[in-house]
């Protein structure tokens, strides 16, 4: 398989509903849009040795298979285009809204990996990966080595990336209720973002979209957070090799004891007037 298949799954990211708004006392009737939020199964297979559910997310539906490959990527499971044969939803729709909502991934056949560790992870809820995991050794995911990149960018286009970003989340403008991860080059443009309920979702989005691209593009881009960055969001860059992490919102302790340890420059509370800068590798020119 040469490039992520297309999608053929009916799920809506977002639906129109009716609700009552109250305003200077005064009740109306109005139509709104919401986000759309299912479960997605992740099943891995490998020839006819083994088909095993792993995972079930609740996600915003769309880029699922990108989601399924940023999910093996960060736990380990893949490295590279070559460690996948297929990509594909399986089994029949949902039975209450006929949504596609199980994605299974047929590994190569000489891909190893422990499936008891990621049995562990069988459960994450959309608010936060870590916290549904079953046992707290399942957080330990084999970590990449020390992150080694040559990514820099200025100061003053550090800054401008809030209002970058809120140009590009298309569906967060309409509802208000997603979470955003992007990519981001040396020259402060926004590559590529992907959103979703979950936050761990968006960066599995996005590392999973960069999987079929020669020449380990991720290596050589920054990380943008629309909220706070977390322990496992730091997690999920470092196995992708990525250099840098920007976050409008805090990290948690255990984030940048990782940024430092794998030696990425994490910033903080990113505004226009300012950041703080939690661990500093070189990035930051």
């Amino acid at each position: 398989m040469s490039t992520i298949p297309s999608e053929s799954s009916s799920a809506p990211s977002s639906i129109r509903i009716s609700l009552d708004r109250e305003a200077n006392g005064v009740t109306n009737t109005v139509q709104d849009l919401v986000i759309v939020e299912e479960p997605m199964e992740l099943q891995i297979a490998q020839g006819e040795r083994l088909t095993q559910t792993i995972s079930v997310t609740m996600r915003t539906p769309g880029q699922d298979f990108e989601l399924a490959l940023g999910y093996l990527q960060s736990e380990g499971v893949i490295q590279s285009a070559t460690d996948v044969k297929d990509v594909r939803f399986c089994g029949p729709p949902s039975p209450d809204k006929g949504y596609q909502n199980v994605v299974q991934v047929e590994l190569a056949s000489d891909i190893e990996f422990d499936l008891e560790r990621l049995q562990r992870n069988f459960y994450t809820t959309s608010s936060c990966g870590v916290c549904g995991k079953t046992s707290i050794e399942a957080i330990d995911a084999p970590l990449s080595g020390v992150v080694d990149s040559t990514f820099t960018i200025s100061r003053d286009k550090l800054r401008d990336l809030p209002d970058r970003l809120q140009t590009w989340q298309t569906e967060f403008q309409r509802t208000g209720g997603l979470h955003a991860a992007a990519t981001v080059e040396e020259n402060g443009e926004i590559h590529r973002v992907r959103e979703d309920v979950g936050r761990h979702n968006a960066v599995d989005k996005l590392i999973g979209s960069y999987l079929y691209e020669p020449g380990q593009p991720l290596r050589n881009l920054g990380l943008l957070l629309s909220g706070r960055a977390g322990f496992e969001l730091v997690q999920k860059a470092a196995m992708a090799y990525m250099p840098f992490i920007a976050s409008i919102g805090p990290p948690s302790n255990l984030a940048i004891e990782l940024a430092d340890e794998r030696h990425i420059t994490l910033v903080g509370f990113l505004r226009e007037t300012g950041y703080n800068v939690y661990s500093s590798h070189g990035a930051l020119i």
